[in-house]
Order: structure tokens, then C-alpha cells, then sequence
């Protein structure tokens, strides 16, 4: 863990406070930091009418809390400033292109390959609220790893970190997308960086076009109940037949609307071994995976993201991709072991999956 002088985080002018903290969030192994006042500004009203129009599906967190997931200071109140911290999590190497043109290897996110981001995250941000705390004490401060209803990018935005593109990622013009996002809420009354308000998006259309099950209605505007990442993650239930089809061989999460945008050939691979790919998951087959028993599934999705769409919604996905792969022995024999599956919900993708290769 990195240490910060104790000269520089002492009796600190706020002031000064900017820079420092930048500096300190990178000592702890951040790519930036910004700092804005408690106020979403326009993310709030695009929030509201995105929940409005259903968009949201069976997210029913997105819209619980009230006024909270906008407005930092109904959260905590006394919030004066937000932090925004990101954390790079691309790894190296890597070719996610070549994972999803073999049909029968499974894709999943990037993000997901390795460790689980959220307790590295929010240690660092732990001891960055401390060192912040030792330089100008008498204010309070807590940290947010997607473990509270923040909106996340739109503070990022308004911190200076980057610009909500079409596909609604937040881009930084030298770092693309591929990265995490944290907060400290605090009541120390620090200068505040300046919004990041240009768009530069111009013309380009590649995210909302690459889509495979065309969940984008418009620019920044994401039907997720059509999102492969909302079907493979948060779904619970029956996956949309009209669906399965397009979703090819991403078994959790998607990344396309990323893989597409001209802005991640600045994208850095990180620097954390935590999100370095584990058991050889960003180049498995989808045949290997289906045969996991619940005990291995548990096994090699401790401390990972994939934990959280559960076994059984782990073989519901795998048995659509294995619906979209080639027709071959592995796949077909790997479908028919699953056939007589205790899960109705597992036993009838399985069925889907095998009618398409004719059986």
C-alpha cells in the first residue's frame, strides 16, 4: 500500500487540496481523480425519464431510494463534494475480438475476468478519505464502491473525468472506457474541478449500431431489457426467445458497444494482478463450462463477479451460447448431459439449445 509523506497531509489549505488529492489517488494506484459539488445536474432529469419509460426492466434498485441515487446530500446528508476516482481494469494482453468470432469459446465482460473490483476499491478509497481526513480534519467523509445508489457517471462527468458517450459509458478522451468508477461523499467545502461538457461522440454511430439485440432506442437512451448484459446478469427468469439467437457466445455481460469505440485505442491495460483473467476464463470453451457441478462453479467464481448471476442463471446462459455454436460432438453431447437438469428454467433453454442443432 502506498504512503503519502505525512509533511504533505498535515494542516493542508484547501486550497491545495485539488492537487493533492489527484496525486494521492494515484500514489494508490487510481488513473485520476476529480471533485465536484453534490449535484447531478441533468443525469438526474435523464435518470427520471428513463425509469419512467420501463427502461430499466427488472432493475428494481434503479428506482428505489427516492431522490437518493441523484441527489448526493439525501444519501449522506451534510454532502458537500463528491470524489471521483476510476481504476483502469483492462487486461494485457488481450484479443476479446478473437474470443467472440470462435463461436464455441464463451465471452465474458472484460471487467469480469478476474477479482471482484469492489474491495480493492474500497480500501484505497478508505485510506485516500484518511489522508484527506489528516490534512483537513473536521469534516466527514465515505467512500461508495457501487454499494450505495450513486450516480456514478453523471459525478464523474461533472468532476472533470470524461463525457456519457452514446452508448452511455463514460469516455476520457486519453483512457477510453475500459475502467471502474468510485466516490467519496464529503462535507469538506474543496475546490471543485471543472465538468467535463464537451462531447466528442461528432458523427459516430458505431456503439448504437454494433449492438446485437439493438437495445439502444436512441443515442445515450439503452432499453436494458434488450442489453445482453441485463440479460445474463440481471434477468431473472427465462431469457426473451426472440433473443437467444442474437446473443451468440456472451455468457455474461457484453462488450461490444466498447469494443467498437474509436476511444479505447487509448485504452490502457491495468496494472492491478487482481484483474488479470483467472481460471483461463477469457479463453474457455462453453462445452467445459456447462459440465461445471455447483461445487466448481462456487469454486472458481470465489472473489468474482460472476458469482453474482448464480449457477443456475450460469447455465441458462451457457446453454444459449452453446444454442448459437457450431453443431459439433462436444456441444451437442455437453447439451444432452444437461437435458434432464433439476432447473425447469435450465432444462428448457437446454431444449431451445438442442432444436437448433436439429435435435
Amino acid at each position: 500500500m502506498a504512503t503519502s509523506p505525512e509533511d504533505n497531509r498535515t494542516h493542508t489549505p484547501l486550497a491545495d487540496m485539488p492537487g493533492r488529492i489527484r496525486q494521492w489517488a494515484k500514489d494508490l494506484g487510481f488513473a485520476d481523480a476529480g471533485i465536484t459539488l453534490a449535484d447531478t445536474g441533468p443525469h438526474a432529469e435523464r435518470l427520471q425519464q428513463w425509469l419512467k419509460a420501463g427502461y430499466h426492466g427488472q432493475m428494481g434498485y434503479m428506482a428505489d431510494h427516492g431522490d437518493k441515487r441523484y441527489t448526493p446530500d439525501s444519501l449522506v446528508p451534510g454532502t458537500a463534494r463528491v470524489i471521483s476516482v476510476r481504476l483502469d481494469y483492462l487486461p494485457a494482453p488481450d484479443n476479446p475480438k478473437h474470443t467472440l468470432q470462435n463461436r464455441e469459446k464463451a465471452y465474458i465482460t472484460r471487467y469480469a475476468l478476474g477479482r471482484d473490483y469492489h474491495k480493492l476499491m474500497r480500501k484505497r478509497l478508505a485510506t485516500l478519505a484518511t489522508w484527506i481526513d489528516e490534512a483537513v480534519s473536521g469534516y466527514d467523509y465515505r467512500a461508495f464502491v457501487d454499494s450505495a445508489p450513486v450516480l456514478e457517471r453523471g459525478l464523474a462527468q461533472r468532476a472533470g473525468l470524461g463525457w456519457i458517450g452514446k452508448n452511455n459509458m463514460l469516455i476520457h478522451p486519453k483512457a477510453g472506457s475500459y475502467f471502474f468508477l468510485g466516490e467519496i461523499f464529503t462535507s469538506a467545502p474543496l475546490p471543485v474541478d471543472e465538468p467535463f461538457e464537451k462531447q466528442h461522440c461528432g458523427s459516430c454511430s458505431a456503439c448504437l449500431e454494433v449492438c446485437p439485440t439493438d437495445a439502444f432506442v436512441g443515442a445515450h437512451l439503452l432499453d436494458a431489457r434488450r442489453c445482453i448484459s441485463y440479460l445474463t446478469i440481471e434477468l431473472k427468469g427465462p431469457i426473451p426467445e426472440e433473443l437467444r439467437a442474437k446473443m451468440g457466445n456472451r455468457v455474461f455481460g457484453c462488450d461490444d458497444c466498447q469494443l467498437v469505440c474509436p476511444w479505447n485505442k487509448f485504452s490502457k491495460a491495468t496494472a492491478e494482478n487482481d484483474f488479470q483473467p483467472r481460471h483461463g476464463l477469457d479463453n474457455s470453451e462453453l462445452a467445459e463450462l456447462f459440465l461445471w457441478t455447483e461445487a466448481q462453479f462456487l469454486k472458481r467464481t470465489e472473489g468474482s463477479a460472476i458469482r453474482r448471476t448464480g449457477y443456475e442463471n450460469w447455465l441458462r446462459n451457457l446453454a444459449v451460447g452453446l444454442g448459437n455454436a457450431p453443431s459439433t460432438i462436444p456441444v451437442i453431447e455437453a447439451l444432452k448431459q444437461r437435458a434432464d437438469h433439476p432447473s425447469e428454467l435450465v432444462r428448457e433453454h437446454v431444449a431451445w439449445a438442442l432444436r437448433r442443432h436439429g435435435q
